[in-house]
């Protein structure tokens, strides 16, 4: 292809139960062919949190607990892929103390990224919370990406406004009005970055117009796999003539290597 690809938004998983891909007879994805499977396609590395939406835990088994296990499952997976992987951990405003001293600790192992974030399946819905303050000054300590679901647009603009020194990587640009949301968060913090995962770029110049606005080293390419099919983003950007190769380079690697010291 001859671009280096950087998945900045993929949920990887260890077992069976936690492989989200809803059409898995289809698509034979397990946990040791996931890096064949994306490199076949070009992709050199992902990044993303490991989600347990489907796993059964014993009774008894708090939320937290279970937001931990993710994160010890995404260091193993980092582990056994050997660099291919850049986990990302979970927080949650409901458990401040855990969750700050979670990202102390994963920093001190070389983990930078938090996310992505999905509240909805957490049972919490407020980016602008006090809680949530709390752990986003943890993240600016200890230098985190901050990698999160696009719920609430005004709840958004509240928690970047109050945390303009924070680095914040949104996911999915949506639909139309969403993308625009973002863009002009863009433009109001140089510290918000749009990853393209999901099925927002199906609009076609969308993109082409985030670029004209914020220019091409805010976003970051991802695919939301297994969900999503790495294909769809991969051609958009590789056989569009909308776009040229300095910013493709920028969206494929060049950005995330920047963000994440790589």
């Amino acid at each position: 292809m001859g671009f280096e690809i950087i998945d900045f938004h993929a949920h990887p998983f260890a077992e069976p139960s936690e492989n989200i891909c809803r059409h898995k007879e289809y698509c034979g994805l397990t946990s040791e062919n996931t890096p064949e499977y994306l490199k076949k396609m070009g992709i050199s590395h992902i990044c993303g949190s490991v989600l347990d939406k489907n796993r059964e835990f014993p009774e008894g088994t708090t939320l937290w607990e279970r937001l931990s296990y993710s994160n010890r499952t995404a260091l193993a997976l980092a582990e056994k892929y050997g660099g291919f992987y850049t986990p990302g951990i979970h927080v949650h405003p409901r458990y401040i103390r855990e969750s700050c001293e979670e990202i102390e600790k994963m920093s001190k192992l070389g983990v930078k990224l938090i996310g992505e974030l999905v509240p909805y399946m957490d049972d919490w819905s407020d980016y602008s919370c006090r809680e949530f303050d709390e752990i986003l000054d943890a993240a600016l300590a200890y230098n985190m990406i901050v990698s999160f679901h696009t719920i609430d647009n005004d709840q958004i603009d509240a928690m970047v406004k109050k945390h303009p020194k924070n680095v914040f990587v949104a996911a999915h640009p949506g639909e139309y009005e969403n993308a625009v949301r973002h863009f002009e968060r863009m433009k109001m913090s140089e510290n918000y970055y749009l990853d393209l995962s999901g099925t927002g770029l199906f609009r076609l110049g969308v993109l082409r117009h985030g670029i004209d606005v914020c220019g091409s080293e805010r976003f970051l390419f991802g695919t939301d796999y297994p969900v999503c099919s790495p294909a769809i983003n991969l051609g958009e950007l590789l056989l569009n003539p909308l776009y040229s190769d300095a910013e493709r380079e920028n969206i494929f690697s060049k950005n995330a290597k920047r963000l994440l010291g790589i």
